[in-house]
């Protein structure tokens, strides 16, 4: 599919700031009968509108080809879930509403603290797996994909929401517009949507471009997403920098009629983007500079410990995992194997490199020299997991933003 325009304002004047080759899609692991199946694979290039400077891929995946069946459980996240929990409980104390939805809830990692506290809720998501989770756990699910028809269904029938959630998944909708005036539906006229999403700031400067894959269609500053919700009746009102994700943003939005004017918060994180250049084509330039170094550093310590006889094994199998992976073209003679939390995952492959996935005690059955941390961004909870690979020597190894072997 040719990249026709900004799917935001229409511009078609997108500049290129990094093009990652082709990958295949992040989350799709592939299970053992499926390694002599032809597996398809989408280019994967970040290119910025130098109208509204909405960083984009084009839609070459349908979120329905993705989404249907996920492998992605958030509850496997222990800090994860402690960020929903406190974010839960300061939102309700504070706002006191009667009705909360959730939007892309996932496996009711967030509303789950909402049914403890007996506060009426809804999670809308889309993969028909994990919402069964969700259910299961007494967490009030529908399956479905919001637009603006869902939006108002779900009002009809249960009324507007005081507090509407949209964790990570701003970024995963193609049709921004549509799904602004979905959120628009669903909340009450004086009510709050929250939305986190990354920061495209924090991901430039930190290198973080493994999270920039097939899932994740446009990457946001605060100048974007602002106008990202007016394009669908809302408005910014304050904003929120969170360490989540390697530097993520929560947006407090409201509807139009209903905000004067934005924080002093606001104004900030936009002075902060335009000091960085985020406004100008100069800020992209040197991005794809420091992306090929990131690839370098990690293949010459693989290539370097693998001739020194020491082996290393992956810690995770996140999306963004497999961007770096496919990226830097690492396979399982540099990595034999990485592991992960996620029962799901157990047994299959990881999507284009094929490096297999094992259950977390493998690594001390194996003890290998290196451990190599794929999810960074849980850098803190991870390092205190894996705190036994010292008892015999092992280190752990942190690609971004800069290859790090922590002592």
């Amino acid at each position: 599919m040719p990249v026709k325009g900004c799917r935001l304002c229409g511009s078609t004047e997108l500049a290129s700031v990094v093009d990652l080759g082709a990958t295949p899609p992040c989350e799709l692991f592939l299970t053992r009968e499926q390694l002599d199946e032809p597996e398809p694979t989408y280019p994967l290039h970040l290119r910025v509108c130098t109208s509204c400077w909405l960083a984009q891929i084009p839609p070459l995946i349908r979120p329905e080809d993705t989404f249907t069946e996920y492998a992605y459980f958030s509850s496997y996240s222990t800090s994860w879930v402690e960020h929903a929990r406190r974010f839960t409980d300061d939102a309700l104390d504070r706002l006191a509403p009667d009705f909360v939805v959730e939007v892309a809830s996932n496996d009711g990692y967030l509303l789950q603290h909402v049914v403890a506290r007996g506060v009426r809720c809804l999670g809308v998501e889309p993969s028909e797996n994990v919402g069964r989770a969700a259910r299961e756990k007494g967490v009030p699910t529908l399956t479905a994909f919001l637009d603006p028809q869902t939006g108002a269904a779900i009002r009809a029938e249960h009324g507007p929401a005081g507090l509407v959630v949209a964790n990570n998944v701003y970024a995963h909708i193609p049709d921004i517009v549509g799904f602004t005036k979905g959120l628009r539906a669903l909340v009450a006229d004086d009510g709050w949507v929250s939305i986190e999403v990354q920061h495209l700031l924090t991901l430039m400067e930190l290198n973080q471009y493994d999270t920039i894959y097939h899932e994740h269609f446009q990457y946001y500053t605060v100048a974007s997403a602002m106008r990202a919700l007016e394009s669908g009746g809302l408005a910014l009102a304050d904003v929120e920098l969170l360490p989540t994700h390697g530097g993520s943003i929560r947006l407090w939005a409201r509807p139009a009629e209903a905000v004067s004017g934005h924080s002093r918060r606001v104004a900030d994180v936009l002075d902060m983007e335009k000091s960085a250049g985020l406004r100008e084509l100069g800020g992209y330039a040197r991005f794809g500079e420091r992306v090929a170094r990131v690839r370098r550093d990690l293949l010459r310590f693989l290539i370097d410990a693998a001739d020194e006889g020491k082996t290393v094994v992956g810690y995770g199998a996140p999306g963004k995992g497999n961007t770096l992976l496919n990226h830097c073209g690492i396979r399982p003679d540099l990595l034999p194997y990485t592991v992960d939390r996620n029962p799901y995952k157990h047994g299959r492959f990881t999507p284009g490199t094929r490096i297999p996935v094992l259950p977390p005690e493998r690594i001390a059955a194996d003890r290998p020299d290196y451990v190599l941390v794929l999810p960074w961004n849980l850098r803190a909870e991870l390092t205190e997991q894996l705190a036994y690979v010292r008892e015999w020597g092992g280190r752990l190894v942190f690609p971004i933003p800069s290859l790090e072997v922590a002592p």
